[in-house]
């Protein structure tokens, strides 16, 4: 697979590193990656997602959910339980291991196992500082004062 080459990004751009570093991650997994157990991702508003996974078999002692440094991790590890013969086993039964990573800001809120799906529900909280701030116009100024930066302004060019 060919790399993408973020040299532009990085002319304009400060702090972006855990951006490549993310686009490389997801490149090598893809390549590599399982495909069990099935996921979906859902949008579910502005800033609420869901992530669910298809863990039919699995009780909700044997799945694991931590999140690292913006990592969502989802471990599957079922419990031995003797040994059983099976004529046909279409139902997996093996140790599992998904990642997702998170944008900055998104948490994980829940999760709940119901009828062989696991959903993380997600949300997107945007600190107050940073969400968009509306600065006022302060009116307190008088037109002279105005006229006379103008003029002061237009002396010294």
């Amino acid at each position: 697979m060919n790399s993408i080459d973020l040299t532009p990004l990085y002319r304009s751009s400060v702090g972006f590193d855990r951006l490549a570093n993310m686009l490389d991650n997801a490149s090598r997994s893809e390549t590599s990656a399982a495909t069990f157990p099935p996921y979906n991702i859902e949008i579910l508003d502005d800033n609420r997602y869901a992530v669910t996974l298809a863990v039919a078999g699995f009780s909700d002692a044997e799945i694991d959910i931590q999140v690292e440094r913006g990592v969502l991790l989802i471990r599957g590890e079922k419990e031995k339980s003797g040994e059983r013969k099976f004529l046909h086993q279409g139902i997996a039964n093996r140790t599992f291991e998904r990642k997702f990573n998170l944008a900055d800001h998104v948490n994980v809120t829940a999760a709940d196992l119901c009828d062989g799906l696991l959903t993380i529900s997600l949300l997107k909280e945007i600190p107050e500082a940073m969400k968009p701030q509306k600065i006022a116009i302060n009116g307190a100024a008088k037109s002279s004062d105005v006229l006379e930066h103008q003029v002061s302004d237009s002396k010294a060019a």
